[in-house]
């Protein structure tokens, strides 16, 4: 079924498929960079200053801690609230939350630019809505909506007590005589925890473009996931009063521009938008939450619209489209995102070409869409996206394009130069020439997947001091279901790693924490003396991803650069589950019932 607003398919026989093709490779030449992702600097040292925390009004003074819980759950986004919750739900009283932020809501907390709005149905996307009773005002919810849906969560399931806030991990290693771990941090904490449950988020560490000159621009800079109200005025809600005599450059065009120009483009004496790639944009027509849905609502009705929109965006069949909209409406082109089974009986070779002429029809409405809103052609011609719709996420706006319209926002297109060639002490630099600027926004994204675990910035000791990354992993990732490794007992990570993935991946998040949830529960119950794999397990685990894992090698070697295939050079194999998460949830839920904990609960004491 497709969403109310989507338009008639532009029929197959008006498209030059060959000519396409030339066009979407060459427009990939024009933009990949040698270097990949190396293009891009952390925001540490020098620049370490760009990820400090704008919100906390003060550090927060207090002792260091030696003392013992039961459950240390790292991370307070969605992620870690979810695994407290269930946690809770399983019967667990001794939890401490740790998060480097003042307050819970992860990227919700962090990111408070200007029109920031979730891309999921609110609806669906934030999480435990009926125990805490609560329903969302919008459709699609601004963030503020959503870091405070995080903090009745944290308040509902009594998450609070016991947290520490302003507080980074710096260390975990595994006490085998004592069974438990050492929990280290920033602030000389040695607490000790039975379990450790670690969701640091995949997209929480913000990166910087490695731009020639950065560091000797004398105006204002910040990143847009520490927005600076104090420099530009205004809220999340806009009205950016501080700008009126301000040049602005923006960096990068992805899902926090499109949000956050509109706004810019209002408020700015002058607006520069600097591109390297286009965003493809839809229509996202949001609007307030209809008061007969609210009295239209029964118990599980939060449970029944997820999996209903889970089903669609993965190639399956339900009578009703409950979301309805641009994501449900685009379900086949997703495959090329999060593959599964649903399309297997067609024979690959007609599969691929139905994705792919589906997928150039999608893509010319949305450019299409650029040629009617957009009023300057040569401007319009350069918002078109050429590529396949899931070489980058997909956006949604009513507003992103008209700005463009606005005679104070030039868009500048960095294409032929492969980015911004370099930043002068007061001036940014394309092709030659310079844009006097007075700020430079940096809306270039996170590191993806480098949650502190991935990335080594949390340093992992299992049993007999063996290192998780440097000594166990050392071959790459070795997990069962993508939770928990042998040698390191007690210890579960959450996150995209040896399991299934979902454009909604709050949904993601609540069905990995219930299954660990239930296996604590479980070990609790048998009074087990710790809960870890066997290695027979973990093996063929691991031995399954290799085998099942999509390859999707070929389609992002044909994108244009960005993150999901890694600044244009993809990896050959993925660590994902290739038949999709609905599978991967029925796996897990048989294994729970059919004597699969008997592979990860040892013992009892």
């Amino acid at each position: 079924m497709s969403a109310p607003h989507a338009s008639s398919p532009i029929p197959a026989g008006s498209l030059d498929m060959d000519a396409l093709r030339a066009r979407y490779r060459a427009e990939r030449e024009r933009r990949i960079r040698p270097e990949g992702s190396g293009q891009y600097q952390r925001a540490e040292g020098e620049f370490g200053y760009y990820a400090d925390d704008p919100y906390a009004e003060r550090t927060a003074d207090r002792e260091p801690l030696e003392d013992r819980v039961e459950v240390v759950v790292i991370g307070g986004g969605f992620g870690g609230l979810l695994a407290g919750a269930r946690l809770r739900e399983a019967g667990v009283e001794s939890i401490r939350m740790v998060d480097k932020g003042s307050d819970f809501g992860g990227t919700w907390y962090w990111n408070r630019y200007p029109g920031i709005h979730c891309d999921i149905e609110s609806y669906i996307y934030m999480p435990l809505l009926e125990e805490v009773g609560y329903l969302p005002k919008w459709k699609y919810a601004p963030g503020e909506e959503i870091r405070q849906h995080a903090r009745a969560i944290g308040r509902h399931f009594d998450l609070y007590r016991d947290t520490c806030f302003q507080t980074q991990v710096t260390e975990l290693r595994w006490d085998d005589a004592a069974l438990e771990w050492l929990v280290s941090t920033d602030r000389g904490d040695r607490m000790r925890a039975r379990h450790v449950v670690i969701s640091s988020g995949s997209l929480s560490q913000a990166k910087l473009p490695g731009i020639p000159g950065i560091e000797t621009f004398g105006g204002h800079t910040f990143h847009t996931s520490r927005w600076d109200y104090d420099y530009t005025g205004g809220s999340a809600d806009g009205k950016l009063s501080k700008l009126a005599d301000k040049r602005v450059a923006l960096i990068g065009t992805g899902a926090t521009s499109i949000q956050c120009v509109p706004h810019l483009g209002a408020d700015a004496e002058h607006l520069y938008v600097f591109q390297r790639t286009p965003s493809s944009v839809d229509v996202r027509d949001n609007h307030p939450t209809d008061p007969a849905l609210a009295e239209s609502l029964t118990p599980g009705w939060q449970r029944r619209r997820r999996d209903n929109f889970l089903a669609l965006v993965t190639g399956g069949q339900e009578d009703e489209d409950l979301v309805s909209d641009g994501w449900t409406s685009s379900a086949r082109l997703q495959q090329k995102l999060i593959p599964t089974q649903a399309y297997a009986e067609i024979p690959d070779e007609e599969r691929e070409r139905l994705y792919e002429l589906a997928d150039f029809q999608k893509m010319e409405e949305i450019r299409s869409r650029v040629e009617t809103v957009v009023e300057d052609p040569a401007t319009a011609e350069l918002l078109k996206p050429w590529y396949r719709y899931m070489c980058k996420r997909p956006t949604f706006s009513d507003s992103y394009l008209q700005t463009f319209n606005r005679p104070n926002v030039t868009l500048v297109d960095t294409a032929d130069s492969h980015g911004v060639e370099r930043i002068t002490e007061d001036s940014v630099v394309v092709g030659g020439v310079e844009y006097p600027v007075d700020c430079i926004i940096f809306a270039t994204g996170f590191e993806v997947g480098a949650s502190g675990l991935l990335s080594g910035r949390l340093p992992v000791y299992g049993r007999d001091g063996v290192s998780l990354l440097g000594e166990a992993w050392r071959a790459g990732p070795k997990t069962l279901h993508g939770f928990y490794s042998h040698g390191f007992p007690n210890l579960f990570q959450l996150g995209p790693l040896q399991n299934a993935s979902a454009v909604n991946y709050v949904h993601i998040l609540d069905e990995q924490a219930v299954h660990v949830a239930e296996v604590v529960r479980e070990a609790r119950k048998r009074e087990a003396r710790y809960v870890e794999p066997t290695e027979e397990a973990q093996a063929g685990w691991v031995a399954t991803i290799s085998e099942n894992a999509p390859d999707l090698y070929a389609f992002h070697a044909e994108c244009t650069p960005g993150y999901y295939n890694n600044e244009g050079k993809p990896r050959e194999r993925g660590q994902r589950y290739g038949d999709g998460p609905i599978a991967f949830h029925a796996l897990l839920q048989r294994w729970r019932e059919e004597g699969g904990m008997d592979d990860v609960v040892v013992g009892a004491e």
